[in-house]
């Protein structure tokens, strides 16, 4: 009597809690609620105290306002180091910071205050730019946060907090004691928006219009030009900036460069390089008759000519930095608004003149210009010189222009009484360091840095090497003043470093506010007096440019050299920041770090690209291409966003639109799907209780595990270089590729329709837990809330952590202990002849000769060197190609069978014999032969009679 039972219930079909859907948006904040409460980041470093230790040092933003997607993408990327070198068997720390102090703070809060800031005490207002800070870092903190981002939150650095005030002023002092520090009159970028200098860090090149003129300079004397020569000769110069012409005190030759005697149809003679006179003539509407021979250009050292509009005679000067790139090859020389020109002024002893106050106000000269600002002052000074004759030509100009960096103002070039630290080795008007030079120790720790993009070698080589003297006082309110007295009396400097220190100490104690709440004779030592006899002493009242203050960031976060046990050894071994770096962190790091302790802070600096939109434009408010962090996370969840982070090569500028996140939600959704598939596949199994050993599993799951341990062999490569972008489309292409099309489907069947006990079964089941283990625990650095959600659900060993991020990697021989070449070398054959059937059979189907590959026979045919393997391998390639039968067949295959990427094969396909399992949906000539059970294949059968029957499994699985 035949038997009808439940087929479905005698199938090992998947089950698992975890859902298809992710609801990333819903769950992650869950899962950070659990890893919170559960100090999931404290629990790391212990679990890791022994290990050795790996300090990414973070790079301090400033807490001013939202987080935009460079900041997540510079944060994600630092986790992604951070967890990668855990689990690579480190201990990584991770210390986030904020830079607190400087104009970007100091900008908002003005705004806030509504221009009362001149009414506000120092104190008060520095109250006021702390509250505002601290607003704004805990806004940040919750934002890094719901990145995924794990790290010491509750005890992050500040640049504000009283030990980091007082480790700058130390910092400070150091300079100053090693004779670094001094104070000149040098032309610096001026802010005249915010009134205060600006380091070059602190300047963006923006579009900006400016006048383009022509000025002639009258010549009086010259060994060319003898006195009262009747030619009318003019020097020929081109600038942008009319209202640095007042201060105009010399015109630059180049000593090499050819110049020539170009008269015009007026009987002018002009005096210029000969190889810009063509040029020359063209944008200043010149147009020339006759062009002397040339003329060498060191013979116009002490040319005299006459200044267009000012009575003063203006010497001629020769300088290595004029060149041939435009304008007239002479080059008029204000030292006091351009670091050449005050260079070539030392030289020459020219008077570093330049007359105007903070507002870039003139505050004298003529009439037409003095009590304007300088952008006031360029049309009266175009229109003066247009009376004085002097104009040749005028123009617009568009040209990339700099502008200071929180304001976007333009700046200016203003000579003004600062503090420097200078690079080399002294000068007539500045003493030599006591220390060895700061450029030279900078250069030659630069090549023991691995700097990745190798690029970033030479940038930050060329920005050291020709830097100007670091100005690094300020004339503002919220930073660290620079500890300095002047002798009320006599003015003079206090230079005993014991009284001195003794402010570090207030600052340990109240921080830098100290520095304006206590008298000088408070903060020295009592009784410190002058050469002079005196007690009483005077503070300065400028502080420390910011970029001083974030340098010294490693000196104040980590532990000093030798120190036993130390928790954040110095130096870092990654600095990780974007390429704006090089002129920034990156660079004053450097600076402080030679100065103090003659070596670089870093082993290793990593740079990623800017982030763009669609199109490749910068996002900003204005053009609407804007898409925030926080956006992202409530749409689409944080882990799209580090699978946006880990697919991009980092390293160039990265795009981001809606359409990008749509592309990643499909893989994203692909991985998901994959692990799903694992899950519920080992439903019923346990890894303590049911892996088998290597030798014992299928040639299948040998070969697959044997590709997985080669995945996380480069994988563990990717991670080691950092190639995050390498290590997602590995492991991508792995899912969705080799597994997902490939492996899964194929062991659909032997996972659903064999004894649910079966050594077939289990072999599949060891090979997808093996493989799922390592694929989770390599993708825990990217997906962060995915992988955790996964491990919840994943099958595991007692000895497993309860959590995937105290996991370690996976390690190749987990997957494959003895890698087999002629296993490889057989599947790489069978994989070419399966494809080359999965052609045929889609062939087939488009033909309707078959719906799908169940019913299907497969004939191979093939006089090659396949036909062995097709042999060894004939009971197998029915389910490698997912078809009912497969024949082999003698001899050469007929033409139209011939397929054209195997050669030597032939495919023909045909219609399955017999009739279709019920069970498993194989064809099969013997399906009947059972009474028992009439619908059932012999290959079901077994399976059915040794789970007891359709009956009772239908009971227990219903």
């Amino acid at each position: 009597m035949s038997k009808v039972p439940n087929l479905k219930s005698t199938l090992n079909l998947p089950r698992t809690d975890f859902p298809m859907k992710a609801n990333l948006p819903q769950n992650e904040p869950r899962i950070l609620a659990q890893w919170e409460e559960g100090k999931l980041y404290e629990r790391i470093q212990q679990v890791h105290k022994q290990d050795p230790a790996y300090v990414l040092h973070d790079g301090p933003p400033y807490p001013t306002g939202t987080i935009h997607l460079g900041t997540a993408l510079n944060k994600i990327l630092k986790d992604m180091v951070v967890k990668s070198r855990t689990m690579a068997g480190f201990r990584a720390p991770y210390v986030p910071g904020w830079d607190c102090h400087g104009l970007p703070i100091e900008t908002q809060v003005e705004k806030e205050l509504g221009g009362k800031k001149g009414s506000v005490p120092p104190v008060e207002f520095r109250r006021i730019c702390r509250e505002f800070a601290l607003r704004y870092v805990d806004q940040h903190r919750r934002d890094f946060k719901r990145l995924g981002v794990l790290g010491r939150w509750g005890d992050p650095y500040l640049t504000m907090s009283k030990s980091y005030e007082a480790c700058i002023a130390d910092a400070f002092l150091a300079f100053l004691e090693k004779g670094y520090v001094f104070r000149g009159l040098k032309p610096v970028y001026w802010c005249v928006h915010d009134r205060t200098a600006l380091a070059e860090a602190e300047v963006e090149y923006e579009n900006h219009s400016s006048p383009s003129i022509w000025v002639r300079y009258p010549l009086l004397e010259s060994a060319h030009h003898a006195p009262g020569q009747k030619d009318r000769v003019f020097a020929l110069v081109w600038t942008t900036t009319p209202w640095t012409l007042p201060a105009s005190m010399a015109l630059a030759f180049h000593p090499r460069y050819e110049y020539v005697l170009a008269k015009d149809d007026r009987g002018d003679a002009y005096l210029l390089a000969r190889d810009l006179a063509e040029s020359a003539a063209r944008e200043a509407g010149l147009h020339f008759s006759s062009i002397s021979e040339a003329i060498p250009g060191e013979s116009f050292a002490g040319t005299k000519f006459q200044h267009p509009f000012v009575d003063r005679v203006v010497p001629g000067i020769l300088g290595e930095h004029v060149t041939l790139e435009q304008g007239s090859g002479i080059v008029h020389t204000a030292p006091g608004h351009g670091a050449e020109d005050f260079a070539v002024g030392q030289q020459y002893g020219l008077q570093t003149y330049a007359p105007l106050d903070d507002e870039g106000r003139f505050t004298e000269g003529l009439p037409e210009y003095k009590g304007k600002t300088v952008f006031e002052a360029n049309p009266a000074i175009i229109q003066l010189l247009k009376s004085r004759g002097a104009l040749v030509a005028e123009s617009k100009l568009q040209h990339s222009y700099p502008h200071c960096w929180r304001c976007h103002n333009p700046v200016i070039f203003r000579a003004t009484e600062q503090w420097f630290i200078q690079l080399d080795s002294g000068s007539t008007s500045v003493p030599a360091p006591k220390a060895k030079p700061l450029r030279q120790l900078a250069l030659d720790e630069i090549p023991k840095v691995k700097w990745a993009p190798a690029w970033g070698q030479e940038r930050i080589h060329e920005m050291i090497a020709h830097r100007p003297d670091w100005c690094i006082s300020r004339q503002r309110v919220w930073g660290v003043p620079l500890v300095i007295f002047y002798c009320d009396k006599c003015g003079t400097r206090l230079e005993d470093f014991a009284a001195l220190r003794q402010v570090v100490r207030w600052f340990e104690k109240e921080g830098a506010d100290a520095w304006y709440t206590h008298s000088a004779e408070e903060l020295l030592p009592k009784g410190t007096a002058c050469r002079c006899g005196s007690t009483k002493w005077r503070k300065e009242t400028d502080i420390l440019d910011v970029w001083f203050d974030s340098g010294s960031s490693h000196l104040a976060v980590l532990d000093p050299p030798g120190k036993p046990n130390a928790e954040l050894p110095w130096p870092a071994d990654m600095y990780l920041e974007g390429p704006d770096q090089y002129r920034g962190w990156f660079h004053s790091s450097l600076l402080i770090s030679v100065g103090i302790r003659e070596r670089a802070p870093y082993r290793q600096v990593l740079t990623h690209g800017w982030t763009l939109d669609e199109q490749g434009r910068p996002m900003s408010k204005s053009l609407g291409n804007v898409i925030l962090p926080t956006e992202i996370c409530e749409k689409w969840g944080a882990d799209l966003l580090r699978l946006w982070v880990a697919s991009q090569d980092y390293h160039s500028d990265v795009r981001m639109s809606q359409n990008v996140m749509a592309q990643l939600s499909e893989a994203y959704f692909k991985i998901r799907n994959t692990f799903r598939f694992a899950l519920g596949n080992l439903f019923d199994f346990d890894p303590s209780r049911d892996v088998m050993s290597e030798d014992s599993l299928e040639e299948l799951d040998r070969w697959m595990l044997q590709r997985a341990s080669q995945l996380v062999a480069k994988c563990l490569e990717f991670y080691e270089s950092f190639d995050f972008h390498r290590v997602y489309h590995a492991l991508y292409n792995f899912c969705v590729v080799d597994l997902s099309a490939f492996y899964f489907d194929i062991l659909k069947d032997r996972l659903y329709t064999f004894a649910p006990k079966g050594c077939a079964r289990r072999s599949a089941q060891t090979a997808i837990y093996r493989i799922a283990s390592a694929l989770v625990r390599l993708l825990a650095p990217i997906l962060v809330f995915t992988t955790d959600e996964i491990w919840r659900h994943l099958p595991r060993e007692n000895s497993s952590p309860a959590e995937i991020h105290l996991t370690l990697f996976p390690r190749p021989e987990e997957c494959r202990r003895f890698p087999d070449e002629a296993l490889e070398t057989r599947w790489a054959h069978l994989l070419e002849v399966r494809e080359a059937v999965l052609k045929s059979l889609e062939q087939a189907r488009n033909a309707k000769q078959i719906n799908s590959g169940l019913e299907a026979r497969v004939e191979l045919a093939t006089d090659s060197e396949l036909a062995p393997l097709l042999r060894d391998y004939a009971t197998w390639l029915p389910t490698l190609f997912i078809v009912s039968q497969v024949e082999l067949v003698n001899g050469s295959a007929p033409d139209a069978a011939r397929s054209e990427a195997v050669p030597g094969l032939g495919v023909t396909i045909q219609r399955a014999r017999g009739k279709k399992c019920e069970r498993c949906w194989n064809y099969s000539v013997r399906v009947g032969e059972s009474a028992e059970y009439p619908t059932i294949c012999e290959r079901c059968l077994p399976v059915l009679r040794e789970i007891g029957g359709a009956s009772g499994t239908a009971g227990a699985n219903s």
